[in-house]
């Protein structure tokens, strides 16, 4: 994967959500030199629009965490990708700075990543999305990378539109992904230091 030009987040992360006590978990974590993909831009750090919405990849009441009250795994760091009923298959993987990597054959690393849902397989019913979490209160200092990629298209319309969100402590931030097969678009994402 290449990673274009760097995204310029500190404003974003540092406007959304709450502000925690010092000794919270997560309170001391902040996504550093963030870099996309190429023609990926950060959109947003929270999409203030009421009560959270459940499988958007959105942190719709920016309280700092993604999709909560959903049924889907949250923690001091978490990575979403959503895509609606569009039936393509999109994997998400991420990671960690010990070269441990989270993704659909590996669902968990000894770092404390797990990945819920493999959509369309896990059977999603239309609410397609994936969900990556750390599971603890500390996670690994270092360099994380994220990916998503689009595995078939299963005749869905392209290309496929995909939002993808990321938690860093009790901050969000999001993008939109346009994921179509070969070349740069099959493959986008970001990497960030912790």
């Amino acid at each position: 994967m290449r990673f274009g030009g760097v995204a310029v987040l500190v404003a974003l992360v540092a406007a959304c959500g709450p502000p925690l006590p010092a000794n919270a978990p997560g309170s001391n974590l902040l996504a550093k030199n963030v870099v996309t993909s190429d023609g990926v831009v950060v959109t947003s750090a929270c999409t203030p629009t009421g009560p959270e919405l459940c499988f958007n990849a959105n942190d719709d009441n920016c309280n700092g965490v993604i999709d909560e009250g959903c049924g889907v795994g949250t923690g001091v760091l978490q990575f979403m990708v959503a895509w609606g009923d569009n039936p393509a298959d999109i994997d998400i993987s991420v990671t960690d700075p010990n070269g441990a990597k989270v993704h659909k054959s590996n669902r968990s690393t000894p770092t404390g990543l797990q990945l819920e849902k493999n959509c369309p397989e896990d059977g999603c019913h239309g609410q397609n999305m994936e969900n990556v979490f750390f599971d603890g209160n500390e996670p690994a200092r270092g360099k994380y990378i994220v990916e998503v990629r689009l595995v078939d298209p299963h005749g869905g319309e392209l290309p496929v539109r995909a939002h993808l969100s990321a938690r860093v402590g009790n901050r969000t931030f999001a993008m939109d992904l346009t994921l179509a097969p070969g070349g740069a678009q099959e493959k986008q994402g970001f990497t960030f230091e912790l």
